[in-house]
């Protein structure tokens, strides 16, 4: 068995909202490339909204700029993650029109710091 990498392309986006100065909303968009479709799929990350801004309509704002991003760079899909438990997203994400499709699995993997 012979085991080989291949590099591919990707682009890591961070989207920011700022109000009076202050960051108060973030999110991550990744394009992503594989060999079974020419054209890229995206991956939504880490959607933040800070307390204090919640239920004001920043999350709303980040995801239709993750969407346009994504449509921007040509992707034929976008895919997100939420924890189980955070059923406000979850409503948010189907608001704008996202279906759950699958199940995450998850392996948290121990990061060496360099030197």
């Amino acid at each position: 068995m012979m085991i080989q990498h291949q590099n591919r392309d990707s682009k890591g986006i961070r989207i920011s909202i700022k109000k009076e100065e202050k960051e108060i909303a973030n999110t991550y968009i990744y394009i992503l490339t594989n060999d079974l479709h020419k054209e890229p799929f995206a991956l939504l990350e880490n959607l933040f909204v800070d307390e204090s801004a919640r239920g004001q309509g920043f999350g709303t704002a980040l995801i239709q700029e993750v969407i346009r991003t994504a449509k921007e760079h040509g992707c034929y899909k976008l895919i997100c993650t939420s924890r189980h438990k955070n059923q406000r997203v979850h409503e948010l994400y189907q608001k704008l029109g996202f279906r759950e499709q699958g199940k995450e699995f998850r392996m948290d993997l121990q990061v060496k710091s360099p030197g």
